[in-house]
């Protein structure tokens, strides 16, 4: 697991703040574009820790991917104190030391669960995104919008047209028989 707060160089109880300053001094040092005239192994390496770098400043400015990143380091550290290591992943994806940007939709292990139970996972996890709940409530609040607007403007020409109908089918009945005399 990579360690986020190393690849920063700050410390576990470090503010938003240094966190911030400890990111815009790294991103400056290793942004591609500093690099592009650089050979492809320097370039490669900078492109490589400005992604580290991005990803570590993602997680531990944001509060909630913070705890939650803390909370599985305490376990994961934990762990490898207990059983001497071996694999481990963190909540945003990547497993071992990669560089996945997957967040939780990553291609998971085999080993780790059935296709069926990883899909039914990573669907379980987009549907209960705040986007998606966003966009559903939005699409049930104008499905319901219709369906109002609808029945209403139905309710409402039955009440001012009730005796039109018979009206109009009385007056259309002599006008087919008048046509029918003549």
């Amino acid at each position: 697991m990579v360690d986020h707060y190393r690849v920063l160089g700050v410390n576990r109880n470090a503010t938003k703040q240094e966190v911030k300053e400890a990111f815009r001094r790294l991103a400056v040092k290793y942004h591609p574009d500093k690099h592009a005239q650089s050979p492809d192994h320097v370039r490669l390496n900078a492109t490589v820790r400005f992604k580290l770098v991005s990803e570590a400043y993602e997680v531990l400015n944001d509060d909630r991917k913070r705890a939650s990143y803390n909370a599985v380091g305490d376990s994961d550290r934990f762990r490898r104190r207990t059983d001497g290591g071996g694999s481990y992943s963190n909540p945003y994806g990547t497993r071992g030391s990669g560089y996945g940007y997957g967040y939780g939709y990553s291609a998971r292990n085999s080993r780790q669960a059935s296709s069926f139970s990883s899909g039914f996972e990573s669907t379980f996890r987009y549907l209960t995104t705040h986007a998606f709940l966003l966009n559903l409530a939005l699409a049930g609040g104008i499905l319901f919008a219709f369906t109002a607007i609808d029945s209403s403007g139905e309710t409402l020409w039955k009440m001012r047209n009730s005796g039109f109908a018979y009206v109009f089918s009385f007056l259309s009945e002599i006008i087919r028989r008048s046509d029918g005399f003549t």
